[in-house]
């Protein structure tokens, strides 16, 4: 794979729903109720129910890893939480949307992508970036 600087990655649009936040907790064993329970959840101050941050930083990894075609690729990757994902209690869930960016080429064959991640226009994950290995 071969990139330069501005090259954009695959828009990466996903639905997280419920269902999937129940999957995640049984796989992470992160069952706090803020996740699942409507009530808990407004009264600890939130909107309602979230999606985990770190299956919302999971699935923003997947725009990288699927650009690159090989998760091993993926040297270094962070983000800052900026907002929680709100999951109705719906069958179509939250929309999670991954935008990619080649900000800077890097020794050794890497590049730094800038990523930009948003549910329902707002930012979720502010200061994504991850490394990756090119080639």
């Amino acid at each position: 794979m071969t990139a330069e600087v501005g090259t954009e990655l695959p828009e990466l649009v996903v639905r997280v729903t419920r269902a999937d936040l129940v999957r995640y907790a049984g796989a992470s064993g992160d069952f706090n109720p803020i996740h699942w329970n409507e009530r808990v959840a407004r009264e600890v101050g939130l909107p309602g129910v979230i999606a985990h941050g770190m299956l919302t930083m999971a699935l923003a990894a997947r725009a990288v890893t699927g650009w690159t075609g090989d998760p091993a690729a993926l040297l270094e990757y962070q983000v800052r939480f900026g907002r929680p994902v709100v999951v109705p209690d719906d069958d179509s869930g939250a929309e999670l949307t991954v935008r990619g960016t080649v900000a800077a080429l890097l020794d050794g064959g890497r590049a730094r992508v800038d990523l930009t991640v948003t549910s329902e226009g707002e930012k979720v994950l502010s200061l994504a970036r991850a490394v990756v290995r090119l080639g």
